[in-house]
């Protein structure tokens, strides 16, 4: 194992944050930058904001340590840029919704049925919007981009970043369909896997900050994939559930796992594949009824040893889209107890229970038996939810290392130094 510091830095949809991590996986210093206004979705933006994070950070370090750097960002941000690398249009985010329906229609024609690319807020419908704009040399993903302001070139991107534009996984190429939608392939970047050193960051990068000569750029990841090796989770079998206004489910497979229908699309992490849904259900539903002081104190009057006998499927409205789908899924929140703790129960109860069906869900479409849980999330912090939990998944619940998804991004730069495996 190499001696020194790796760092890892996660655009989010909020701001940029710089962690500092040892070889023992030991987070070492944080820097943070907020993003102002609508500067998040500028190019120039983001690199503003990850040099003040990045200047936080190195103030509290030994800056002469670093070894490895490598990036995240929001899945889907797409931009275009020319051959110096600036951009040559807005860039399209992640959640920016493609309008032109024939953009559609002509993915929906070729593209294979599990693949990440059909969609209106995919990156490939972002990249046959963007392929015309006068100019343009590549199309990047927002970590692309950021890796090759470190790196001094503009033409790299991870395998997790690229699925959405439609990168197929198991063959580890760009697929020849991609062409019949009207894409120029050849402005599509190289990819590599996650880890994947690329090279030394440039001389200016190297001036800038401080780095020493050796310091390395590494293949990153999408936030999503970060946050979940953030956690810790490294084995097939290793599940993550993130407890927010909606309910998440990751679970890493020794196999590729895509069942569209449900959202179910695998990355590749390390060796491994990471497959997940999400449900209509979580944190939300409860804040329909109570407010956070409510919940603290309803919570604390709950026996999570003993069965509620209520049988709810909490949801805001009819519609469901994992563990089942169902666009007139009722929601189930019947009949309503006077107490307000058993009405409680019985919700914390039905999330927990669609939590079971939905690692059994993965289970059914190839994923293996669920072996152990980390928990993240707002709802993490709610002892009595945590029993119920553990009550009915019956398996371990494991600690979870960090819920900085910069930390998975830093422990991706460990990977390529063969600090981790």
């Amino acid at each position: 194992m190499r001696e020194g510091l790796v760092i890892g830095i996660d655009l989010g949809t909020s701001g940029v944050r710089a962690v500092a991590m040892r070889g023992d996986r030991v987070v070492a210093g944080v820097g943070s930058s907020a993003f102002s206004g609508s500067g998040w979705r500028t190019p120039d933006a983001w690199w503003h904001a990850v040099e003040e994070a990045l200047d936080k950070l190195l103030a509290g370090i030994d800056r002469d340590a670093v070894c490895a750097v490598a990036v995240d960002g929001t899945s889907g941000t797409m931009l275009a840029v020319d051959d110096h690398g600036r951009s040559v249009a807005p860039a399209l985010m992640y959640n920016d919704a493609v309008e032109d329906a024939d953009v559609i229609a002509r993915i929906g024609a070729v593209a294979p049925a599990g693949s990440a690319a059909h969609g209106a807020t995919s990156g490939l419908a972002k990249a046959l919007i963007l392929q015309k704009q006068a100019n343009v040399a590549r199309l990047l993903h927002q970590a692309d981009w950021i890796a090759g302001r470190l790196l001094g070139r503009f033409d790299t991107s991870d395998e997790n970043n690229a699925l959405k534009t439609g990168y197929d996984p198991i063959t580890g190429a760009w697929p020849d369909w991609l062409a019949t939608t009207g894409l120029d392939c050849a402005l599509l970047p190289h990819v590599e896997r996650p880890g994947t050193g690329l090279g030394r960051v440039t001389e200016q990068v190297r001036k800038r900050f401080g780095f020493p000569d050796h310091a390395l750029v590494v293949a990153g990841t999408t936030d999503g994939c970060a946050s979940f090796l953030a956690t810790g989770a490294d084995r097939a079998g290793d599940g993550v559930t993130v407890l927010g206004s909606t309910l998440t489910l990751k679970l890493l497979s020794d196999r590729p796992v895509f069942a569209p229908e449900y959202g179910i699309y695998s990355h590749r992490i390390n060796d491994l594949w990471l497959a997940g849904g999400a449900s209509n259900t979580g944190g939300a539903v409860l804040a329909q009824f109570f407010s956070g002081e409510q919940l603290e104190e309803l919570s604390g009057r709950i026996d999570p040893a003993t069965p509620s006998g209520l049988d709810y499927y909490p949801l805001l409205r009819p519609g469901e889209r994992f563990p089942v789908r169902d666009e007139a899924w009722p929601p189930r929140l019947a009949p309503r107890p006077d107490d307000d703790a058993l009405f409680l129960k019985g919700m914390l109860e039905g999330i927990a229970e669609i939590e079971c069906m939905g690692y059994a869900r993965l289970g059914a479409l190839g994923a293996p038996v669920l072996g152990s849980i980390r928990t993240v999330g707002g709802g993490a912090a709610n002892d009595t939810w945590t029993s119920i939990r553990r009550r009915k998944l019956g398996v371990p619940f494991a600690s979870v290392a960090s819920d900085q998804a910069a930390a998975g991004t830093a422990r991706l730069a460990l990977i390529a130094l063969g600090a981790a495996q």
